[in-house]
């Protein structure tokens, strides 16, 4: 356990941060610690600012002992050439000098090469400097996958500030209390959402400072008409008075906190996830790989960069010297096709919902050659994986949250495996699979407990993880980081999950969205697999719906198919569910919808349709 021994305390602090103190960082508050490879006890820490926590001292590690022979030997201690902080920024770097006159960037007609894209970040990160913005101040920002959003990726943390990337589709209410929350002191945003953070702005407290702003206008000229006297200036304009030779501000600790990412909000109630440099490593060599990535790939950025940054490849395109594709309209089917198609992709990521949009285009067809497509953010049906790999894309499967990075396990494929069915194979690649090279443990345990459950693919649990690309803490909140950081080494993800025998993972489901029936527990994922093997649906989500005496009982929120040869009623829906599910998992209720609720990063929000559920007579 660590100790920890409170010398002194801060005075009005701002930001109360996570300790980073137990990840190997001396802290300047005055806490003294005793290394330990348990995480850290968020609840005996005071509260600090996050800049007072990133002020570090010097780390003096001491000689490290060990017997060799039978003999006592000191190992010489780490020195500044071999304990030098890891840092996804520095692929940057590199890659003007490997990959300078590649192309980095494709969007419409604008195009850059790595050794331009290093200079426009140096000169962004040099302005944002200039701004006042200090070490550990907070800038956001709100984009689609543009060029701009690209850049920020490493401007933002090259002047030494925090990335903040907020979903640009949230509510004016919503986006304020963010802001305010994470005290954010300049915002970067696109035109589109120029009126969504003005208003956001404006429910601001009138004793609260104000961020500044900045305009990322439309590339092609044409941006409508907006109030610019909001904004401090435009984004090209902060660019073109930056210095090109701006020695860029890399950190002094891995462990410096380095992006805030707050979660999707199917929850409701959004987290504050701070991830280190360390970790944003982490994750970008994982994904490099785990996906076994090769040099100068083409990369269609059809997952909201906002979404943990890309889940950490906006940095590992750069290690390789990748081109990213960007798209505004990354939802669209038919705009995914076409970039496919004209730019000769390779590789892209998305939710299962971006799957079953391209299995079910109404113009879709085979592709030219195969496409490499990494999913996760919610375990995706078999039905929906066969289909989309008919068209030839090359689906692979993981596993992660925004408290991770991004994905942290994936369902590595075996060569064996070639031979079986298609449903055969599906059915295996829709399970999430075995941790990454790189992170370090997970397992399905007890919640109550933390043993471990049987191996058989029955037994329940909670799923847990460990690894180098696990969060530092949710900002301000050391209470929720403590719950889920426990003092047995694990994060407990929340996510329940079973251990096949052969040491594969699969989710079954969020432990709230697990429905008891009359004491049996009925997964949603379970059954929402089956309705998707209908051929009319094209969207299911299953919650619970209180029942005075079963406790709870499944309801299912169904879209149909626009192609749909039939209509397809709720009866017709309940049957098929009762010729392929035990009877007690059938949905009592069926309910069709024209459209499900959704975040931007296509995951149902099922604590809407739970209250829809509730209201049902």
């Amino acid at each position: 356990m660590d100790i920890l021994t409170p010398t002194s305390s801060t005075k009005s602090p701002s930001l109360h941060a996570c300790n980073l103190s137990s990840l190997g960082i001396s802290n300047p508050l005055g806490y003294q610690l005793f290394k330990s490879r348990i995480p850290f006890e968020v609840n005996k820490l005071k509260k600090c600012t996050i800049r007072s926590t990133l002020a570090l001292n010097p780390i003096t590690a001491p000689p490290e002992i060990f017997k060799e022979n039978g003999s006592t030997t000191t190992k010489i201690p780490k020195g500044p050439a071999n304990s030098c902080p890891f840092s996804p920024l520095d692929f940057l770097e590199r890659a003007s000098i490997v990959y300078g006159n590649c192309t980095s960037i494709v969007y419409n007609d604008t195009s850059y090469t790595w050794s331009q894209t290093y200079t426009r970040c140096k000169k962004l990160a040099s302005s944002i400097s200039s701004l006042g913005i200090k070490k550990g101040d907070v800038v956001s920002v709100l984009a689609p996958n543009i060029p701009a959003m690209y850049e920020l990726q490493f401007a933002v943390p090259m002047s030494g500030a925090i990335l903040n990337n907020v979903n640009f589709r949230l509510d004016p209410r919503t986006l304020s209390v963010l802001l305010r929350h994470s005290e954010s002191k300049l915002v970067f945003v696109d035109y589109q959402a120029s009126s969504l953070v003005l208003e956001a702005i404006s429910l601001f407290p009138s004793n609260l400072q104000c961020p500044k702003l900045v305009l990322i206008e439309d590339d092609c000229g044409s941006t409508p008409l907006i109030s610019r006297n909001e904004f401090y200036n435009s984004y090209e304009n902060v660019i073109d008075e930056g210095d090109q030779f701006f020695k860029w501000i890399a950190p002094e600790s891995e462990w410096e906190p380095m992006t805030l990412n707050y979660t999707s909000g199917t929850t409701y109630a959004p987290k504050g996830v701070l991830h280190s440099h360390r970790s944003a490593f982490t994750m970008s060599v994982m994904g490099l790989i785990d996906w076994s990535m090769p040099k100068q790939p083409v990369y269609l950025w059809t997952l909201p960069i906002f979404h943990a940054n890309g889940w950490g490849y906006c940095w590992a395109m750069a290690a390789v010297g990748g081109t990213n594709v960007c798209l505004r309209r990354s939802h669209e089917a038919a705009s995914i096709y076409e970039a496919i198609q004209q730019h000769k992709v390779t590789h892209m990521c998305g939710a299962p919902v971006v799957l079953n949009m391209l299995s079910t285009y109404s113009k879709r067809k085979p592709l030219d050659s195969p496409v490499h497509l990494l999913t996760a953010g919610a375990p995706p049906p078999a039905a929906v994986l066969d289909r989309t790999e008919s068209l030839g894309f090359v689906i692979s499967h993981g596993y992660g949250l925004t408290e991770t990075g991004g994905p942290a396990v994936t369902c590595a494929w075996k060569q064996e495996w070639n031979s079986l069915t298609n449903s055969e194979r599906a059915t295996l690649k829709s399970r999430q699979g075995v941790r990454m090279v790189g992170f370090t443990e997970v397992d399905v345990v007890d919640p109550e407990t933390g043993i471990s459950i049987e191996r058989n693919g029955m037994a329940i649990g909670e799923i847990v993880l460990k690894g180098g690309s696990v969060m530092l803490g949710y900002l301000k909140d050391p209470e929720g980081t403590s719950k889920c950081m426990k003092n047995d080494g694990w994060f407990y993800t929340g996510d329940v999950g079973v251990m096949h025998s052969d040491g594969y993972l699969e989710v079954k489901d969020r432990l709230k969205d697990v429905i008891i029936c009359g004491g049996e527990n009925i997964s949603s994922v379970e059954v929402e697999s089956i309705l998707y093997k209908h051929p009319a649906v094209n969207e299911a989500a299953v919650v619970a719906r209180p029942d005075n005496y079963w406790g709870e009982t499944p309801c299912a929120f169904i879209s149909l198919k626009s192609d749909a040869c039939k209509v397809t009623t709720e009866k017709e829906l309940r049957d098929f569910c009762k010729e392929n599910l035990p009877l007690y998992m059938v949905p009592r209720t069926v309910v069709i919808e024209d459209d499900l609720p959704k975040t931007a990063t296509g995951k149902i929000q099922k604590y809407l349709l739970r209250d829809k559920a509730k209201s049902l007579v």
